[in-house]
Order: structure tokens, then sequence, then C-alpha cells
């Protein structure tokens, strides 16, 4: 039975399902079916995780590891809250944990990013999903999961992974100090296409450059290999000579370029956890539109 990486700190963040395969169960890795929607979707993450899913896999609603006061999607909970919440899925931060989705990759990597924001270091992704789980020839099972035992948690926040709307006003005044990079659809990024929540102009961020997350992934929805990832993380101004911020629509698919970050062997982004869903209803907020910072010169 293999064994998987003690510390994605200093591995990268993916597990193939190969590897999985080979570690459950019973080598005390902890499954998370971490799925939610993405804007368009309609599908029911629930009742999907009910009827096929990873053997012995648990639920991870990212809507409930959220803050329920913020009037944003799916913000960042507090520390207590991610720790009462993880520690009722049974959850210690001596778990290994492999996070899933039913395949639209972006919400696995936003748990992901969550559970290193609060320090939790054995965290991985499997790479493409239910899909490649399936595709490997991973059995799935149905019906209500076993209630896990609850257990204490200890979050410990790691506020670099997290920049806020104070930051990102500043870095818009002052741009070249951070290279910051968009996961969003391009049109959205050039403000020629519409937003998909109602009332948000489209456009960027000053200084921010395209890199839509869809470019980081294969026809399959894997992740680039590491080589190709360095590529388009460099043509986009993430060489690793700066610090990285990454932006979405609400902070989810900008968790796909966090993931390929230590993927590709840099330094950890920071997400802006409000990205555009606050920064366009912010009164104030400078916006811009076109093509953005050139490839290779968001942080001149």
């Amino acid at each position: 039975m293999s064994a998987l990486p003690a510390s994605p700190s200093r591995q990268t963040p993916l597990i193939s399902a190969e590897t999985l395969l080979s570690s459950v169960p019973g080598s005390g890795v902890v499954v998370l079916d971490a799925t939610a929607l993405l804007p368009g979707e309609t599908r029911d993450p629930d009742s999907e995780f009910l009827a096929h899913r990873i053997p012995g896999a648990r639920r991870f609603d990212i809507e409930v590891f959220s803050d329920p006061e913020a009037s944003l999607p799916h913000m960042a909970p507090t520390a207590s809250r991610f720790a009462r919440l993880a520690g009722e899925l049974g959850l210690t931060r001596e778990s290994t944990i492999v996070f899933y989705d039913q395949g639209n990759i972006a919400s696995s990597c936003r748990a992901w990013w969550l559970a290193r924001l609060f320090g939790h270091e054995r965290a991985y992704v499997l790479d493409g999903g239910l899909p490649a789980w399936i595709a490997a020839g991973g059995h799935v099972e149905s019906a209500p999961p076993i209630p896990p035992t609850s257990a204490a948690y200890e979050s410990r926040l790691t506020v670099q992974r997290l920049s806020g709307l104070g930051d990102m006003l500043a870095h818009a005044s002052h741009p070249g100090e951070v290279i910051i990079l968009d996961a969003r659809a391009r049109g959205r990024f050039e403000g020629t296409a519409p937003e998909p929540r109602p009332g948000l102009s489209s456009g960027h961020i000053p200084g921010a450059a395209s890199l839509p997350f869809g470019e980081l992934l294969g026809a399959d929805k894997r992740f680039l290999p590491p080589i190709e990832l360095n590529e388009r993380l460099a043509r986009a101004g993430a060489t690793g000579a700066a610090p990285v911020i990454a932006t979405c629509g609400s902070g989810m698919t900008a968790s796909v370029i966090a993931v390929a970050i230590e993927a590709a062997g840099l330094p950890p982004a920071a997400i802006y956890d409000g990205s555009w869903a606050e920064w366009a209803s912010t009164p104030g907020a400078p916006i811009e539109t076109g093509a953005g910072a050139p490839a290779g010169e968001s942080a001149a």
C-alpha cells in the first residue's frame, strides 16, 4: 500500500487517482467530497454525493465552511468556525485529507485552500476529481454515509494566504508590488462579456493579468504537467520573483491558480477572497477594461 507524502508544503498539492487507489481504504486517509456549484451549474451536489462517491468519503460543504454573516458568496469562515466544523467531520491536525469534487475541479481546490489557510499541511486535491477516480477503476458507493466520530481540531490561520479589500485597493494604487492573476473568462476580464452575477459590471482590477483557470487544465480537467504550468504562469507574469494574488468572481476558481502555483513549485499564492463580487460592488474601486497587464509585466 502506497503512503501519501507527509506534507504538501514540500510536495505537490495534487494526488493522482492511482495513488489514492493504492492508499485507501484503511490507510488513515480522509477523503472529502467538496463539490460546490459554479455560476451556471444546476446540479445537486448533496444528492450526487449520496448517489455515487468514493468509498468512505465524507461531505465537505463549502457553503457550510463559509462565513454565515457575510453578504458575499462563500467567504472564508473564522478560524473557530473552521475548527468546529472540521472537528465535526472527524478531522484532526494529523489527518491526511484528500479533497475531490464531482467534476468542476475548482471546488476541491477551494476546499484545499481553506485547509491550507487554517494551517492544515496534509491536504491534497484529487487531480481530475471523481471522473478521474472512476476512469482509474475506482469503485463508488451510494446510500447515506456513516456519520463520522467528532474529534478536536486546532486551526492555525495563515494570513499570508489571504488578501482582503484593503490590501487590493492598496495594490491597485501601487501597481507592480504584486502579481494579480484573474481566473475569470477573458471576456469578463476585458469587459466585453457580462458578469453572471446581476448588477456587476465586468472588467478587472488595475494591474491584473488574465489567466482563465481552464488554461491550467487539460481536456480531462486534470492539471497540466509542472513544466507546462510553469510556462503558462510565467507568461502571465508569475515566475516566483514577486508575490502572487489570485482572484476570480467569488474566490472559487482563483483557487485553481493557487493549486497550480504550488504544483509548479512556486511559492504559495494568496487569494483575494471577496474577488470580483466584492470589488465591482465597492463604490470607488477602480475598474479597467481591455487586455490588462501585458504578459510578464504585471510586476514591472
